[in-house]
């Protein structure tokens, strides 16, 4: 194993979404060093901000499977850290509704799915008048209401994090393109495009791939197999593209007080034409919404000649040798 004393930085995050943000702000609180490399000059331009900022409950998934476990225990998580960190995030509740007679046998299959999956909140709803009365725009014969689900501000949310990671010592480097990575002495090495078209190589101990949509692309550099192998998962990606249409009028969107989702369409690969509400209240999403907030350093490789790394006009101190 190559020592520290040798590398650039001990940890590096390709990827400044939300998972690659806050892997970095919870291996940075444990006292390593992290450096944070994002391609945007944001954070969560890809996304960590298209989609509807929903907090699921954990029903849908497989029981047993990590996204059933993970999100279990991160729905909770997520909700803490939201209120500690004065981040916006409301419990909505969702209704999961069955439309006519028809659809209630595959209302049973999901209220079975969230009892095997032990989801906390989940009620079965078949009276009609009590569901007229939480959502009297909506027209069903049965629900299933999740408590838990909920929505969040994802700018302020990936920003919560961001400052996490600056706050223990972490360099976050925006406009940088992780280009190629190699193993290298135990550790890695890599080809970084900086925002001025030069290249520049980092090392370091451990190497986290978040990449979004561009992680299968470093995973190749490195040399792994993306359809799967003996000891590696598939990583090869596939795309499920998801339209988002906003209710424009606020007498409208103010209509619904929680997320709406029909029973789910496992075949089609989605779980259907479903209304969420924004952390605002109003039934839409915004088609483009970035998160702008935190702080940004500028690798360079001059940072050897001054001894430090570029954040503007302030010079961050060395990474400690």
């Amino acid at each position: 194993m190559r020592n520290l004393s040798s590398m650039d930085t001990d940890v590096v995050v390709v990827g400044g979404g939300a998972v690659g943000l806050a892997i970095a702000a919870e291996v940075a609180r444990g006292g390593r060093q992290v450096a944070l490399i994002e391609r945007h000059g944001g954070f969560g331009y890809e996304t960590s901000s298209h989609n509807s900022g929903v907090i699921h409950a954990g029903i849908y998934y497989p029981t047993g499977s990590l996204k059933h476990e993970l999100c279990i225990e991160g729905n909770a998580l997520l909700y803490a850290w939201c209120e500690a960190h004065g981040v916006r995030a409301h419990r909505t509740g969702k209704l999961i509704i069955a439309v006519d007679d028809d659809e209630r046998a595959a209302l049973d299959e999901v209220a079975e799915r969230a009892r095997e999956n032990g989801v906390p909140g989940i009620e079965r709803i078949d009276d009609v008048k009590r569901l007229r009365e939480m959502e009297p725009e909506v027209r069903c014969v049965e629900a299933l209401f999740s408590a838990t689900t909920g929505v969040l501000d994802q700018a302020a949310y990936m920003a919560s994090l961001a400052q996490s990671l600056s706050t223990h010592s972490g360099w976050i480097a925006l406009k940088h393109t992780v280009m190629a990575a190699e193993r290298a002495g135990g550790g890695f090495a890599l080809r970084v495009l900086e925002p001025e078209g030069d290249e520049m190589s980092l090392t370091c101990s451990v190497l986290v791939n978040s990449g979004g949509l561009g992680a299968p692309t470093i995973a190749a550099t490195l040399g792994y197999p993306l359809d799967g192998g003996k000891g590696v998962p598939v990583m090869r990606q596939s795309v499920n593209k998801g339209r988002y249409y906003d209710i424009v009028t606020a007498e409208k969107a103010r209509a619904i007080r929680r997320l709406i989702y029909p029973v789910p369409e496992h075949a089609k690969g989605g779980l259907g034409v479903h209304i969420t509400i924004d952390i605002d209240g109003g039934a839409s999403r915004p088609r483009h919404r970035m998160a702008r907030r935190g702080c940004s350093a500028r690798l360079s490789r001059r940072r050897r000649a001054t001894g430090g790394v570029s954040r503007g006009r302030q010079s961050l101190p060395a990474i400690p040798r």
